[in-house]
């Protein structure tokens, strides 16, 4: 188990993880005592828990009536009794809500006919904030009865505590958009930059390496200074994820090939199940079973299921229901092993093929992979990974226990100990531009059409990419990229505000520093827009004229931060030798459709 050091601040703090998975989530918190080594802990009680001295992770189902509001959560949401009660009162159930936020690609379209709409009136931003301040609630009620003094303790640190909130390493800051303003609306933090400050992300995959380091399984593993992949295999997605130490830096790691994420978590092996239900039972009389049978398989067979060659017995009905041409008997039907192998092998197909992109675009030999995540309880999945992976040479372990507590334990780590200083770019970023026109040029000839004069009526050609990032760079957290901007405006008040819109590059072309975004469209997107005030930039704005007419123009850089967990800007100017600096604002469009990879 990693040393930790002693909390170096000087007041007390609460920093708490809210790990809001598809299938199940959890709370894990740590209070900050200077001098003292930082202790993780779980929440473990929430009401309704049936298992005596409760556990670590709650369903994440909501019910709501129909006026919309919450009627149960949790483990409360799936105590016994409680559809009829839902049918009687015409609740309506919200699962499987969080995919509601995936990023709009099209190889994620085939999710939205798999998940459960969301209840009528709500957006995928209500239901998140009601669930996250029904944890919030019982996180807060947790430390008040399991700590001495708890209720001061709790008041004395709720004004400043900071949140980590967890995501699939394929979400983007689209997606930590709409989580911020779910946590605002569910209480967690105020809605100013004091209040945002307090809150930070980490992917899901990140939050496992932290948890693996901290329960010592990385240390044999990166000894001879190979790298390690974490599978963080989830109700949801699987999120894949490759590291390794960096040499001469203690616990420092960084990311050594971008991080990858896909849609085959658990409910998909569950949805494959329906699907082949629906065709057995298609011409019987218990077609209309079909659902209840999937959620039995879900609770019961799926966690089981360990031989293909034996045959698996779900039971549904009473001993008078039959139909031995489906293989109903005595209210149970029997699937072969065989068929049942098949709902899961999309997702361990799924992996294995991820685990050799990543070897391949990495530079480190990897010696071992480690499967976390509630998926990962599965003994099937484990059994088929540790032997298709062993004719690679990769070693492939799980934890023992609390698997499916990795994540939420794993972003406090990720808040204390921050082991990853450095992470490798997914795509390419830049902004569009333009360029002086070289009627020499064939390439600009081509693309006359782009041709425009400008104000200074110098002849320029526009759709060009300027790549400010190229994909697959290794980037450290401390690490700035610039772009100058020149601003002309006939207007000096036309000035005083700047918004430019960041692009990426999704496509697998080797970019030049400057290219037309003709050659590749479909994997051109706009990520994100950078809104800045730069009306107080003090250095006068040069005045200039073309044919009579005044312009204005003033310069200025845009600083980004792509190292971090969540993108950064900032604009930059000098004033009298000095570098000056003011915050700009970087908005996403959460319904932009984005070309694939």
């Amino acid at each position: 188990m990693s040393a930790r050091k002693p909390y170096g601040g000087s007041a007390r703090k609460l920093v708490m993880a809210f790990d809001v998975g598809t299938t199940f989530s959890g709370v894990s918190y740590c209070i900050l005592d200077p001098g003292a080594v930082p202790e993780i802990r779980g929440v473990t009680r929430f009401p309704g828990q049936a298992k005596v001295g409760g556990d670590s992770k709650i369903p994440t189902i909501l019910y709501y009536d129909q006026q919309g509001n919450v009627c149960a959560v949790g483990d409360e949401a799936n105590e016994e009794g409680i559809e009829q009660i839902a049918e009687e009162k015409e609740w309506t159930r919200a699962e499987w809500f969080k995919l509601h936020m995936r990023p709009k690609t099209k190889s994620a379209a085939h999710v939205t006919d798999k998940i459960v709409p969301l209840p009528k009136g709500k957006t995928v931003i209500d239901v998140f904030a009601d669930f996250l301040r029904y944890m919030y609630q019982c996180a807060q009620k947790y430390i008040e009865e399991t700590h001495a003094n708890g209720v001061s303790l709790w008041e004395n640190l709720r004004p400043t505590s900071e949140f980590v909130l967890t995501h699939p390493n394929g979400w983007e800051g689209a997606q930590q958009g709409m989580v911020r303003r779910a946590a605002v609306t569910a209480g967690l933090i105020p809605d100013n930059d004091a209040g945002q400050a307090r809150l930070s992300f980490v992917t899901e995959g990140e939050a496992s390496l932290h948890f693996c380091i901290q329960n010592g399984l990385t240390n044999e593993a990166i000894k001879t200074g190979k790298g390690i992949i974490i599978v963080d295999a989830g109700g949801g997605t699987i999120d894949i994820s490759t590291y390794k130490q960096k040499p001469n830096a203690g616990q420092a790691f960084e990311e050594i090939a971008a991080p990858q994420c896909f849609f085959k978590g658990s409910i998909f092996v569950t949805s494959n199940a329906k699907d082949f239900l629906d065709k057995l039972l298609q011409e019987s009389a218990y077609l209309d079973d079909a659902p209840d049978i999937a959620r039995r398989f879900d609770k019961t067979t799926k966690l089981r299921f360990r031989d293909p060659e034996e045959p698996q017995y779900i039971k549904f009905g009473s001993l008078k229901d039959k139909d031995p041409l489906v293989g109903i008997r005595s209210g149970q039907i029997r699937l072969n092993g065989s068929d049942i192998a098949s709902f899961f092998e999309p997702s361990i197909q799924c992996i294995i093929e991820s685990i050799k992109d990543q070897r391949n675009a990495s530079n480190t030999e990897i010696a071992s992979v480690f499967l976390v995540g509630g998926f990962a309880a599965s003994d099937w999945l484990f059994t088929k990974l540790k032997q298709d992976l062993a004719l690679q040479g990769l070693v492939v372990s799980r934890p023992d226990s609390h698997v499916n507590k990795a994540v939420a334990d794993g972003a406090v780590s990720f808040r204390i100990d921050h082991y990853v200083t450095a992470r490798v770019s997914k795509f390419a970023f830049g902004v569009n531009c333009c360029t002086e026109y070289d009627a020499k040029n064939p390439e600009h000839i081509s693309r006359s059409y782009y041709k425009f004069i400008g104000l200074d009526g110098i002849a320029k050609i526009d759709g060009l990419f300027s790549n400010i990032l190229p994909k697959g760079s290794t980037v450290n957290e401390t690490q700035e990229f610039r772009r100058p901007f020149l601003r002309k405006r006939r207007c000096r008040s036309g000035l005083g505000s700047f918004v430019v819109d960041i692009s990426c590059y999704r496509g697998n072309q080797i970019l030049e520093a400057e290219s037309f975004t003709d050659k590749d469209p479909r994997m051109f997107s706009t990520l994100c827009s950078v809104e800045a005030d730069i009306s107080h930039i003090e250095t006068p704005a040069k005045v200039a004229t073309h044919d009579f007419t005044v312009y204005y123009i003033i310069e200025f850089d845009i600083v980004f931060s792509f190292g971090l967990t969540e993108l950064k800007a900032f604009i930059a100017w000098e004033e009298n030798g000095v570098e000056k600096r003011s915050p700009a604002r970087v908005v996403y469009d959460p319904d932009a459709i984005i070309a694939d990879e």
